[in-house]
């Protein structure tokens, strides 16, 4: 369950970044940039924030 709520949190956020970018400034990009290096960082490390929200707000894994 916590790979669903996982995968559709990201994907909003992919999408509301480009939907900034297009409409009120280039500078959300930054955005994107942030969230894609943060999927880097927990493949190699084990370690998520969003997972860490997502089980304290009481998801299941």
């Amino acid at each position: 369950m916590l790979n669903k709520y996982f995968r559709v949190i990201v994907g909003f956020m992919v999408l509301l970044t480009i939907f900034l970018t297009y409409y009120v400034n280039i500078n959300w990009l930054w955005f994107g940039v942030f969230i894609g290096v943060n999927l880097i960082q927990s493949a190699f490390t084990k370690w998520c924030l969003l997972e860490v929200i997502l089980i304290k707000l009481g998801v299941k894994k």
